[in-house]
């Protein structure tokens, strides 16, 4: 049997541990306050891209780049226009949220997605190009990060651009799943 003046203690420790603790809300701003101080060193995040419904055509692919941060902005508009110069009968689309670019009969060959601290262009037949593409996960698809620091091999691209469309390319997907062929 315990004797009243050990309760009596007990529930006082637990009273001042209790009262010690913050309320939920309390840590949630405290830890939101530190995390913009140790924030205030590094740059800060970028904008997301805008979410477009799926589209055909040059708008919805303008809309996105519109969207960017200024320096993935300028990296796209560069490589949406190397798309047009090097590729005879590109098509654009939005799907995804995100800019594709085909070939009638053949199927989207790029696509590409800007995050905070790079822009992925996505080649679907990748595994294909010589040379391949640095990143893939997929069996196909290989894939090129480009971050703001980085210097665009132009050169390169083109010649992956141009190697892309020649090859039968990705056909869109499950309409299911919102894909659709070109």
């Amino acid at each position: 049997m315990t004797n009243s003046k050990d309760h009596t203690a007990r529930s006082g420790a637990r009273a001042a541990k209790a009262s010690s603790k913050k309320p939920a809300a309390a840590k949630a701003k405290a830890k939101k306050s530190k995390s913009a101080s140790a924030r205030s060193g590094s740059t800060r995040k970028a904008r997301r891209p805008a979410i477009l419904p799926k589209s055909d055509g040059d708008a919805g692919v303008r809309a996105y780049i519109a969207s960017l941060e200024p320096w993935q902005a300028d990296l796209a508009q560069r490589v949406d226009a190397l798309v047009v110069k090097h590729v005879p009968r590109v098509r654009k689309g939005v799907r995804w949220h995100c800019p594709f670019y085909g070939v009638e009969g053949r199927g989207w060959f790029l696509a590409f997605a800007a995050f905070q601290r790079h822009v992925k262009f996505s080649f679907f037949k990748g595994a294909a190009l010589e040379p391949v593409p640095p990143l893939g996960k997929f069996k196909d698809v290989r894939s090129l990060d480009v971050r703001e620091s980085d210097e665009l091999d132009v050169k390169q691209l083109s010649k992956w651009m141009e190697q892309a469309a020649a090859l039968p390319g990705w056909d869109g997907g499950s309409t299911h799943s919102g894909g659709a062929p070109l």
